[in-house]
């Protein structure tokens, strides 16, 4: 386990916390089941003065992740295809269709926000208008994450 050793001094908070914090928000955008407001909660609980720098990062890293779902949905097409006859499963394709790419605000709600990215790409949403609502659903959720956690647990 020594080669671990080099990887988590890399991670470390908070010397990297910046580093750890981006990886934490991008991973935790993907369809893996990881939360990162503890991760920022945390590095902010240790670096108060880092507060916009962190709120931006995490944002960057969870919008890139967004992306990267809308690209796996956008590449699915064709997988999903055999699932498209089912009565929920055509409601939301056309509650989707209706909100176009304002749909992706909600990408930062849990469960349902990251496949709502890939839900985006396979129905061939416009990519950049997709990106720029993610990202500032992404960034109100951890400008409001975090300051309520903030003033809820203060230091």
């Amino acid at each position: 386990m020594e080669w671990l050793d080099p990887i988590l001094n890399l991670l470390a908070l908070p010397r990297f916390g910046l580093t750890t914090l981006f990886i934490a928000c991008f991973v935790s955008a993907t369809l893996l089941p990881v939360v990162s407001e503890p991760a920022l909660y945390g590095l902010l609980r240790l670096n108060p003065d880092l507060f916009w720098s962190a709120i931006l990062v995490a944002t960057a890293g969870n919008t890139l992740g967004g992306v990267v779902d809308w690209w796996m949905g956008w590449g699915a097409h064709k997988v999903v295809d055999k699932y498209s006859h089912s009565k929920s499963h055509l409601k939301a394709i056309e509650w989707l269709e209706r909100l176009g790419p304002k749909a992706c605000l909600l990408a930062w709600v849990p469960i349902v926000g990251d496949p709502l990215c890939a839900v985006a790409g396979w129905l061939r949403m416009p990519f950049w208008p997709c990106v720029a609502y993610m990202l500032v659903g992404k960034f109100l959720r951890y400008l409001i994450y975090t300051a309520a956690l903030l003033y809820v647990f203060p230091a």
